[in-house]
């Protein structure tokens, strides 16, 4: 089988996925790219409010049954980053997520899930690089097609993430900067 039919192949097998487009995620809680200091953790030397960023998302597809919420900082010296926030099982008539709702502050969507960030805890983990260190952050919403991720409570991020990205339909993100 030749190289360029083998990478069809490939292409019409994966999930029909859209990444861009008319869905977009805005934060207010990073105003010119950068964290505000309430957004920062409470613990590494940290001294924030540990207040979780609001997180409004619109023009998913019409296909939607439910969405996944992650904050995930790139530039963390673990090797592989580090997951921030997981919430799913979001509804799918769900366009927001408040201030504070990974932080106890705030009421989650009726049905949603935290999953463990990687501090091992379900919730909203601040951000707080090292000092001098200036780490990207992502925060990312998937649109699905199952109303309930498959996955145990205990589940991993990296388990979230595989289970996640064969029901998307389609991804935004938006990112910002923290710094100490």
């Amino acid at each position: 089988m030749s190289k360029t039919l083998s990478l069809l192949l490939c292409l019409l097998c994966a999930p029909a996925t859209a990444w861009a487009g008319d869905f977009t995620v805005h934060t207010t809680a990073a105003p010119h790219g950068r964290l505000s200091a309430d957004g920062y953790a409470n613990s590494f030397g940290c001294a924030g409010a540990n207040i979780s960023p609001d997180i409004v998302w619109n023009g998913a597809p019409a296909a939607t049954k439910s969405f996944l919420v992650t904050l995930y900082d790139h530039d963390a010296p673990s090797g592989s980053g580090w997951w921030h926030w997981l919430v799913a099982d979001i509804p799918a008539t769900v366009t927001a997520l408040p201030r504070g709702a990974g932080s106890g502050q705030a009421a989650l969507p009726t049905g949603a899930v935290q999953f463990n960030t990687d501090l091992g805890q379900p919730g909203y983990l601040g951000a707080c690089p090292p000092p001098g260190q200036i780490h990207r952050y992502t925060i990312t919403v998937k649109a699905l097609t199952v109303a309930k991720l498959d996955v145990p409570p205990q589940a991993t991020a990296a388990m979230v993430g595989f289970v996640s990205n064969m029901a998307a339909l389609a991804q935004a993100t938006t990112s910002f900067t923290a710094q100490r």
